[in-house]
């Protein structure tokens, strides 16, 4: 494993972090046993990982919490997230939000966490987010119940990053999660300057999804988007339209690729992993391990897809 400094926090943390979210859910997602989806972090662990997302909204942190139990605690980062609000206009009060934090703590079986974020917060909730909830959370940090406070996007929601743009003109964010991948480069100018700037420790999501690992959905999404317009036409008739990647002894395959690509982003800390298949542990580690992609094929996706904006954003996908 590598492991690198989370931006102003200090905290040392793997490069590759495994995500207990998404539609698997360690594997939760999919029927799966509690234990089963205890052995996929447990898996995680012994290969080096030490930084662990989860979040109540997830339904994992007590399978987190379970996992962990015996390890050295101040060798682990863990980072849970409680939502501000739902789709369903739910709107959750800032007492409710400590509750949630409360419990988060309990089921994770630990005193503290190292990271706790606002989960999914919109532009319109910015302003509540700062002026109410902010202030109160700090007052928790200075109990220990968290260490760092961070912010999370809503990717397919704010598909150009405002709430993150706005979020790192204030100095109280020491970690961000923001959504990052071949097709949708946008964070390249909207956050990771800005992060970079302040020294922001940055969670990248978003780096596998269904676009890279469900068959076939690279390429119907291509063809849409030379339909639209969006793409060039003769990308449509390759039956893979990032062979380059993989061509000369370039990447194993595209997922090897699109991990490479979002781990060595200048900016980017932490590159996320989920997935409910024990078995795909080791070969995602592997993946986000691996040099960054040659230089002329960084280009040739720049070029390719850089203008694109709210490609592969699926709010519930699955992860590899």
């Amino acid at each position: 494993m590598e492991y690198t400094t989370l931006g102003r926090t200090g905290l040392n943390v793997s490069v590759a972090g495994l995500g207990c979210g998404g539609s698997s859910k360690l594997g939760l997602g999919s029927g799966h046993s509690t234990d089963h989806a205890i052995g996929i972090v447990q898996r995680a662990l012994d290969l080096g990982v030490n930084f662990i997302d989860t979040a109540q909204y997830y339904g994992t942190e007590p399978v987190v919490g379970a996992a962990i139990r015996g390890r050295a605690r101040d060798k682990l980062v863990i980072s849970t997230k409680h939502k501000t609000s739902l789709l369903n206009g739910t709107v959750f009060s800032v007492p409710e939000i400590l509750a949630g934090l409360d419990r988060s703590l309990r089921s994770l079986d630990t005193d503290y966490v190292d990271v706790f974020c606002l989960h999914t917060v919109m532009p319109r909730e910015y302003d509540r987010v700062i002026q109410e909830i902010v202030p109160v959370l700090l007052r928790e940090k200075e109990k220990g119940k968290f260490r760092f406070l961070g912010i999370t996007e809503f990717a397919g929601r704010d598909p150009r990053h405002e709430m993150l743009a706005r979020a790192l003109q204030d100095d109280c964010w020491d970690a961000v999660m923001v959504a990052f991948h071949m097709l949708n480069q946008n964070a390249r100018q909207h956050v990771f300057p800005a992060a970079r700037a302040k020294n922001v420790g940055t969670l990248i999501m978003f780096a596998v999804r269904a676009i890279f690992s469900a068959p076939g959905r690279l390429q119907d999404d291509i063809r849409e988007l030379v339909r639209e317009g969006r793409l060039p036409k003769w990308l449509a008739d390759k039956k893979q339209p990032l062979d380059f990647l993989l061509e000369n002894a370039g990447a194993r395959d595209i997922i090897e690729a699109a991990y490479r690509y979002a781990r060595h982003e200048p900016g980017a800390h932490v590159t996320l992993f989920g997935t409910g298949n024990p078995d795909h542990v080791e070969p995602n580690v592997r993946a986000i391990l691996q040099p960054p992609l040659r230089d002329n094929d960084l280009k040739k996706l720049a070029e390719l897809f850089g203008n694109l904006v709210g490609v592969g954003l699926d709010e519930v996908s699955p992860l590899r």
